[in-house]
């Protein structure tokens, strides 16, 4: 591979500036080609554009950029794509920095700018050694999330695709998703998720797979349907639905006929039961299972366990001439063979709730109320 250090100024890098969704983000009169498919959206906040500007007004350096050259001779921005961006934006007047957009500077503070040096690295190669330096330079600067970096291997038309589905700021997806799904369609998180869904968290597989398929139809109409499934099923939203797997529930449930009304009446009860601590986890209890307690978190014994296991201890105490609370037949006080009446005892964990205790009856046990509040997580 062939690397060159150049200095550019902004002036050759801003020459026919365009920024087009049809077209794309090109500069160096059209010979740049500033937002590569692999690269991310622009993401900069206001703070950090302006931080930019600021820099070349200062005449500070920038940290230097990468640029490849491609066989035809154009250029792909590999690193600094945000910087770029920053500044091409400022010199073609799409912001201002405190209150003064570019037109409105002197000819002198203009040329300052438009002659400000950029320290750019130029590699050639093919495209495998590309990429594998565009991974090695993503250790400094906006480090790339997960799917960025597996945007920049699996390039194609169905990528390009599917990014208009799912990785723009208002994309069809975020519009539609937005209180289910967490994360930033321009990150890339949207797209993410969806592929996680439809292949079962394999991503790199159903990418490699479709890398050349002509669009990303299937993906949109797959994450589509879930979405609308979820929306249908439980049609009253609660805060606690954004982030779940959504993906995996309708693989399980989806072809499984339910009585809306009954599952928002069970959703409803669980929500306000205050011995469910996992509240996620109550949209898929109802929708497989309502006596599966792991997937609550519930750490209230509930009252029939509490007879039986109640039952039991009584029996056995009676058997023995001890008490039926166990820490009062062990000690030497009054209580020691004393039998307690159920509305004088509490459900306790033998092995702590909050040490990982399950809350199912052969977990339970009933003590007296003194030693059940004297005991506490021990």
């Amino acid at each position: 591979m062939k690397i060159e250090l150049k200095e550019i100024t902004i002036r050759e890098v801003v020459e026919n500036y365009i920024d087009s969704n049809e077209e794309g983000v090109y500069g160096y009169n059209g010979k740049l080609n500033i937002r590569p498919k692999y690269q991310r959206e622009f993401v900069y906040d206001e703070k950090k554009r302006n931080a930019v500007i600021e820099t070349i007004q200062k005449n500070f350096p920038l940290n230097v950029m990468y640029w490849v050259k491609n066989d035809n001779g154009t250029f792909e921005v590999l690193d600094g794509q945000q910087r770029t961006i920053s500044f091409c934006q400022y010199v073609n007047g799409d912001f201002s920095i405190n209150e003064k957009f570019f037109h409105n500077l002197t000819e002198t503070e203009k040329n300052q700018i438009l002659d400000y040096k950029l320290m750019i690295y130029i590699c050639e190669g093919n495209d495998k050694e590309k990429l594998d330096w565009f991974k090695i330079i993503n250790i400094a600067g906006e480090q790339l999330m997960p799917q960025e970096l597996r945007n920049a291997v699996y390039t194609g038309s169905w990528l390009t695709s599917a990014k208009t589905f799912f990785s723009k700021s208002n994309c069809v997806a975020y519009l539609l998703a937005k209180d289910y799904v967490v994360g930033s369609p321009i990150r890339q998180e949207y797209l993410q998720t969806a592929i996680s869904w439809i292949n079962k968290g394999k991503i790199e597989e159903y990418m490699s797979l479709h890398q050349h398929d002509v669009n990303a139809n299937e993906l949109w109409l797959y994450f589509k349907n879930i979405i609308d499934w979820v929306k249908i099923t439980f049609p009253t939203y609660r805060k606690e639905m954004k982030g779940l797997n959504w993906g995996e529930l309708y693989e399980k449930y989806s072809d499984k006929p339910y009585d809306i009304k009954i599952l928002e009446m069970q959703v409803e009860e669980l929500m306000q039961d205050f011995g469910v601590t996992n509240k996620k986890g109550i949209f898929e209890c109802v929708l497989g299972n309502l006596k599966d307690t792991k997937l609550l978190n519930i750490r209230i014994f509930d009252e029939r366990t509490k007879q039986i296991v109640y039952k039991h201890q009584t029996e056995d105490a009676i058997k023995k001439g001890v008490s039926n609370c166990p820490l009062c037949a062990i000690g030497n006080d009054s209580n020691k063979t004393r039998i307690w009446e159920l509305s004088e005892m509490d459900a306790d964990h033998v092995a702590a709730w909050s040490k990982g205790g399950s809350t199912d009856i052969k977990n339970c046990q009933m003590l007296c109320k003194t030693h059940n509040r004297a005991k506490g997580n021990k």
